[in-house]
């Protein structure tokens, strides 16, 4: 069985602190359910930024890795979510990708009633059941009732 590639998308790769406690369990996680993970700030270490235009390498080759993957799953804490886990969650909107959102983040981000976050991440999940792609915490990352699961385990996996 291929192992789909699932684009990590978040902002704990910007401190050290964040990088080596918090990224390792999302990682660990869904490898551990059967998915190749890219970890842009992983994917990235190769870069020199002392060398000019390190910045737009980095930015290229993140939108190339979003293109390439399967699937996000994108970490969308904060009020507002990181600007650019947006951009690649944007990208991967308009390309069609299968998307999984987590925020365990209790602030709501949102005028809707509807959606805890800004009503154009949701465009890229189900109308319906989209609650099968919004995940709350560590836990229910491995939810095997949730599209995650079935997504990964699945080779032709369609969304509800």
């Amino acid at each position: 069985m291929i192992k789909k590639i699932l684009y990590l998308a978040s902002p704990y790769g910007f401190s050290q602190q964040w990088r080596e406690n918090l990224l390792p369990d999302f990682i660990t996680i869904l490898e551990g359910m059967g998915a190749e993970v890219w970890e842009p700030f992983h994917r990235n270490s190769q870069v020199d930024f002392s060398e000019l235009g390190w910045a737009h390498k980095v930015a290229t080759a993140d939108l190339e890795d979003v293109k390439n993957a399967d699937g996000i799953f994108a970490i969308v804490n904060g009020t507002p979510p990181d600007e650019g886990v947006m951009i690649e969650l944007g990208v991967a909107i308009a390309l069609n990708k299968t998307i999984f959102l987590f925020r365990d983040d209790f602030r709501r981000c949102t005028d809707s009633e509807d959606y805890p976050l800004n009503l154009m991440l949701f465009a890229g999940l189900p109308s319906s059941g989209w609650h099968n792609y919004f995940y709350t915490s560590l836990e229910d990352i491995t939810n095997e009732e949730k599209a995650l699961a079935r997504w990964i385990n699945v080779s032709e996996y369609k969304s509800d």
